[in-house]
């Protein structure tokens, strides 16, 4: 075993699917965790697990658990991850202090990309990025999902950056980075909740061969760092746009009020806009993700294909 592989350990449909060379896509755990409440959260991963495989493609869910990074979480296992109140959220910062102990560790966008990358996965399907927040010229408070996003070789197909951070702001930052943003479908970057955001994209695909196609492409030149594959939620289940926002800056504002900040600041926010909009929301989350599975696991079958 080497030094790595130590930490690793795949679930048994996983190792199969690695064996037989099949196509795997990642998922985080953070939204489990921290994203939903009980029981939506555990229905979520299991439908959103389910998807990926009725359309081709192997789940792994990837989490922190009894000192290992699991790639791939057994039924039990997404249980405690759903229930549990004394999960940490791991990103890039905590990972090597959350492995040595017995703590349940929950992995963020940044911190799914660099396991997916460590477990030799190529796709990894979340909700949305986060990004630069709200005021961040004054705070500083800009998530490590971009700065993973510029260095980790992972594609992530998301439903944008969450509505609740400055967008403009975090395409800059991307683009500064070099990271590809590619609307699927769309040559707007959808807001997780709503499929507008008034930012315009100058890339979009198709088709998931064409998305397939570039993260060949990008692998061959060396390019390094990621891509995000933003597809916009369903038009049946997308919110309104001046709708979510009104209540979005009213969290934000509540947020301030009460100093939440740092790697709070999106469970919190999250949370009150569910309450905000009386569960309209969360519905919206939980379809969006499931789209998203649905896409992750045709470009993953389509660049096994190749």
């Amino acid at each position: 075993m080497t030094q790595l592989q130590q930490y690793i350990d795949y679930s048994q449909e996983v190792k199969q699917a690695k064996d037989n060379n099949q196509p795997i896509v990642a998922l985080e755990s953070t939204i489990i965790s921290h994203g939903m409440p009980y029981p939506q959260n555990v229905e979520m991963a299991n439908k959103v697990e389910q998807l990926i495989r009725d359309n081709g493609a192997v789940p792994a869910t990837i989490a922190i658990i009894d000192g290992k990074i699991k790639i791939g979480l057994e039924k039990d296992q997404l249980e405690t991850l759903a229930t549990s109140d004394n999960v940490a959220k791991v990103s890039r910062r905590d990972l090597a202090e959350v492995i040595p102990t017995t703590q349940i560790g929950a992995t963020t966008v940044a911190t799914t990309m660099i396991c997916a990358e460590l477990a030799g996965i190529q796709f990894f399907v979340t909700g949305g990025i986060g990004g630069v927040h709200k005021g961040a010229e004054h705070t500083m408070d800009i998530s490590a999902d971009l700065d993973e996003l510029a260095k980790t070789e992972v594609t992530v197909i998301c439903a944008g950056a969450k509505s609740i951070l400055d967008l403009p702001k975090t395409m800059e930052y991307l683009e500064t980075k070099g990271v590809p943003v590619i609307g699927y479908q769309t040559d707007e970057l959808p807001a997780f909740f709503t499929r507008e955001s008034g930012v315009k994209l100058i890339s979009s695909a198709q088709s998931p061969e064409e998305i397939a196609k570039v993260h060949q492409t990008k692998h061959d030149l060396e390019l390094g760092g990621g891509m995000v594959i933003a597809n916009p939620i369903p038009h049946e289940h997308a919110l309104s746009k001046d709708y979510i926002e009104s209540i979005i800056d009213d969290a934000v504002e509540e947020a301030e009020s009460k100093g939440i900040k740092g790697k709070d600041s999106t469970p919190f926010l999250l949370g009150k806009i569910v309450e905000k909009t009386e569960g309209k929301s969360l519905a919206a989350n939980i379809k969006l993700v499931e789209n998203n599975a649905i896409l992750g696991a045709k470009i993953a079958v389509a660049f096994n294909h190749m």
